[in-house]
Parts: structure tokens; sequence; C-alpha cells
């Protein structure tokens, strides 16, 4: 018997690689592949695979709220596809659910595919309403500010994955879906939204003094601000930065100290 197998993952190349390892498998049979939660919720509703491939981290509607939407009770045997550091990987083994890391490894894959087919073939639930439910209040608990915040990042750099301490930091930039560290003279791609990181980081040592930059307050040396509309910091190495009427106003509201200079 084929599965009836979901993709949803708004990244076109992470679809594609995910669409052409499932291929090697004559049980899979891809019946559907959605772009955003949206697409997602819309299908599973209509039409629900027997298996679901789930990326965590999406714009708009993330593979949490599609699971919200549709319905626990109504979700297929599920795999999440996470681009997520260790906070997420340590969630899912606390709860030992199948999970898969991007850059999705064959062996890996071919692993997780097997325990789902047993336990489809076992008609065993793969995930209860109970558990499921304990994996996305785990999931969210690893970021909810009563529980801390992330001291470091797993990313990846070239071939190799390696963890950056929150406190290296100097200052984050949106790109496109990304984020991207800057490390002293160092650059690290992470898969988030500045959004999401605002509610990773401590407030007390970071803020976010434009729509596209977030700052480690204690790198902060200079702000400037030059009549109503034009607004930039200097950073201790020099760096100089665009900031927002807004972001001025959540810096100095900070009482970092930081010199100010109109």
């Amino acid at each position: 018997m084929k599965l009836k197998t979901m993709i949803v993952d708004d990244e076109p190349l992470a679809r594609d690689r995910l669409r052409l390892l499932l291929c090697e498998d004559s049980q899979i049979d891809i019946v559907s592949e959605c772009r955003n939660g949206n697409e997602a919720v819309q299908r599973l509703r209509s039409s629900p695979p027997d298996l679901l491939f789930l990326d965590i981290q999406m714009p708009g509607m993330g593979g949490f709220e599609v699971i919200e939407s549709v319905g626990v009770t109504h979700m297929p045997p599920t795999v999440f596809v996470t681009a997520h550091h260790e906070f997420a990987v340590q969630a899912f083994g606390v709860q030992a659910v199948d999970y898969l890391m991007k850059p999705i490894e064959p062996s890996r894959l071919c692993d997780t595919l097997g325990r789902v087919k047993r336990r489809i073939a076992e008609n065993a639930a793969f995930l209860t309403q109970e558990h499921l439910s304990e994996v996305l209040g785990a999931l969210r608990g690893v970021i909810d500010k009563e529980k801390g915040y992330l001291e470091r990042f797993l990313v990846r750099d070239g071939t190799k994955e390696v963890i950056v301490p929150v406190d290296d930091i100097q200052w984050i930039e949106a790109a496109d879906y990304y984020a991207c560290l800057h490390v002293g003279n160092r650059r690290y791609m992470l898969r988030e939204s500045m959004k999401q990181l605002e509610k990773m980081l401590n407030p007390s040592r970071f803020v976010r003094i434009h729509r596209s930059i977030v700052v480690r307050i204690d790198q902060v040396r200079e702000i400037h601000r030059d009549g109503e509309t034009e607004y930039f910091v200097v950073l201790a190495d020099g760096q100089k930065l665009k900031m927002s009427k807004t972001g001025w106003k959540n810096l100095t509201a900070t009482g970092s100290g930081v010199l100010s200079k109109d």
C-alpha cells in the first residue's frame, strides 16, 4: 500500500529536495505540496493525506498554527521539518517525536520513514491528541519569556554546524526569511524572522532599532539624531547602523547609558 504524502514548506528548494528523496521510496506517493500554512490547512481539511511532512517556521502561518487550525484530532501522522537550532531538537527529543533537520540527510529520512511505516502498519496513533498538545506546548515553552531566553544558536557554517553564544552577537539584520548574525568579522545565516528573534532574546540585552535591525545594547557606543527623521547608532567597533524613530525610543528607553548626540 502506498502512503499518500503531503509536503508543506515555503522554500522551493527544500520542497524539491524532500520530494526527490521521497520519490526513491516506492511506498511513498506524493499527492500534494503546499507553499504556506494557509494552503496546508485547506488541503488537510479537504483531502487529508496518510502522511504529512510539515515545516515549523513559515511566514504568516507556521507549522504550529497549521495544527491548531486543523485540530489535533484531525491531523495525519506528522513528521516535523525544521531548520531550527538545538532548542527545538531538544524539545522534540524529550517528547520522542520524529523530526528532520534541514538540509535533510537521506539516511535520516530513511530511518524516519521506517518508524512511520511501522506505526501505521500497527495501526498505532503516531501522536495522540494529548501527546501532540504536549509537544506543541514544549516547543513553544522553550522560547517562552517566563522560562528564560536563548543563550546560544546552532547555525550552519559551510559543511558544519557551529554554536554561536548570544553574548558574541553584536547585531542582527533581516535578510528575506533569514536573519544574519554579525559576530566580529563573521556572518551566520539563521532561518528566523525578526519578530521571532525578539521573543527569543532578552530585551534587557537586545533591542530592535529598526524593522530590519536588532542590536546588542552594550555594543552601542553612540546614538545620533539629526532632526526629526534621521537616526543612527555607532557600535563599539565603529559600525554605523540606521535607526527608526521607534527604534530610537526603544533604545533610549532601555536606560543603557550610551552617549547621545543630537
